[in-house]
């Protein structure tokens, strides 16, 4: 199936590998949360129903702090949507230290540790031109 859409995510390639777990996750949350990404519920041969998944592929890239500074910008003037993700929030415990730590830092101050990007495919690839993905 071809989609004229793509959801990425990009991390900072010096994390540990929890850290870019956690990073991926949290920031496809908020792509899954908003857009209209969600497939079906899956139901298996029993009956038994779990919860829906991003029905697209999630690509993974890999990228240095100035790479990942450079797409945050980009992406903020354009039409793609993104989660931001930083430094900061892995020392905090909740939801809204998380809101308040990043709303402490204008958006150039941002220590950017990952994005999520879902967006039209065109403008996406223009914004991940030359990230490898994440290996």
């Amino acid at each position: 199936m071809k989609f004229d859409t793509k959801l990425a995510v990009v991390v900072r390639e010096d994390l540990p590998t929890w850290q870019k777990l956690n990073v991926t996750a949290f920031t496809v949350s908020g792509i899954a949360g908003t857009q209209d990404v969600l497939g079906e519920p899956y139901v298996d041969g029993s009956g038994v129903v779990s919860l829906p998944m991003v029905r697209q592929p999630i690509l993974i890239f890999a990228a240095d702090r100035e790479r990942l500074r450079a797409i945050h910008a980009a992406v903020r003037q354009s039409d793609i949507r993104f989660t931001v993700y930083t430094e900061e929030l892995f020392a905090t415990g909740h939801d809204a230290a998380n809101r308040a730590a990043v709303r402490a830092v204008a958006s150039d101050g941002l220590d950017i540790v990952g994005l999520g990007l879902y967006g039209r495919k065109k403008p996406m690839d223009k914004v991940l031109k030359g990230v490898p993905l994440h290996r």
